[in-house]
């Protein structure tokens, strides 16, 4: 009895990850929030993908936001396609990163930083269950 509830855990990195999706999730939501009502307490993107336009912007950051609260619950449940979105979130997170790293470095870096963890505790662990 002991070993089966031993191996229904999930690695702790991958918990680690769910975590880090939850509140880059939240976050994210948050700043989607504030492009749509365009607050001026936005840096100047004017040279960005988007340029200016901050309703698409904030359309980028809620489809971040949404895609990495699904990848953190997924993960949670030991779904496989969580882990798929997880790598999928990730890397599109890197390339937004590299975007915006001459607008907004420090945010850029940071963000770099979390989806390597994100990548780091979801290849650390091979065991997933399929869908």
């Amino acid at each position: 009895m002991a070993t089966t509830e031993f191996d229904q855990r999930q690695s702790g990195w991958v918990t680690f990850a769910a975590v880090l999706l939850f509140a880059i999730g939240f976050m994210r939501i948050i700043s989607a929030i504030s492009y749509l009502a365009n607050s001026h307490r936005i840096n100047d993107f004017t040279n960005g993908v988007f340029t200016g336009h901050m309703w698409a912007w904030g359309i980028w950051d809620g489809i971040i936001a949404a895609l990495a609260l699904y990848a953190g619950y997924s993960l949670l449940n030991n779904g496989g396609f969580g882990r798929f979105i997880a790598y999928a979130w990730a890397i599109l997170v890197i390339v937004q990163s590299f975007l915006i790293i001459g607008i907004a470095p420090w945010y850029a870096a940071l963000s770099i930083l979390i989806s390597c963890l994100v990548i780091h505790g979801l290849a650390s662990t091979a065991n997933s269950r399929a869908v």
